[in-house]
């Protein structure tokens, strides 16, 4: 069980522009501020991930997102409260109101609200994340604490233990405006 201290440290290192390894619901992922530029693009080479892919945000809550969500219709925002906290990213409409090494080259961004108590709970303490699974491009994600030592090893500021949420596959993914999969789960 990891303790409310350990999840504390690892806010800090994202507060203060750090790069983290923590469990989700299926796989490992790796973390950082959304808006520390740095941050990002160091996460970006870690997982040889080009910048114009764009990148999933996780939050604690929906709240979290107001900024993104609040001039959506009501079609969509039921959408996303029928469906989080939960095992579904929705690709949402932007607006320009995050960077572009976050939305990459696309109109929307990723964004998921998590179920897993300690992603919720570093969440709480850090507002929306970057999540990416942990994982060097093209190379199987990560379901064990030692398989991301040996994909990162020494290059993470800090690895949160803990247990994974028991779920067989990555979260799907649709698009909002037209409800589409993109990724299925």
């Amino acid at each position: 069980m990891v303790s409310n201290w350990q999840i504390q440290q690892a806010a800090r290192v994202v507060r203060n522009g750090g790069v983290i390894a923590y469990p989700t619901e299926a796989v490992w992922g790796l973390g950082c501020d959304p808006w520390h530029g740095e941050a990002v693009e160091r996460l970006l080479a870690l997982k040889e991930r080009p910048v114009d892919k764009g990148l999933i945000l996780v939050a604690a809550d929906i709240e979290q997102f107001d900024f993104l969500l609040e001039d959506l219709p009501e079609i969509w925002l039921a959408r996303l409260t029928g469906s989080w906290p939960g095992p579904n990213t929705w690709l949402v409409p932007h607006q320009n109101r995050l960077p572009e090494w976050i939305s990459g080259q696309h109109n929307s961004v990723a964004l998921r609200v998590s179920d897993h108590p300690q992603v919720r709970a570093l969440c709480r303490l850090t507002g929306p994340l970057v999540s990416t699974s942990a994982n060097p491009a093209g190379r199987p994600s990560a379901r064990s604490r030692l398989r991301v030592e040996q994909y990162f090893p020494g290059q993470l500021d800090r690895v949160l233990g803990g247990a994974l949420g028991g779920r067989k596959n990555p979260s799907l993914i649709r698009d909002l405006i037209t409800g589409d999969v993109i990724r299925p789960s």
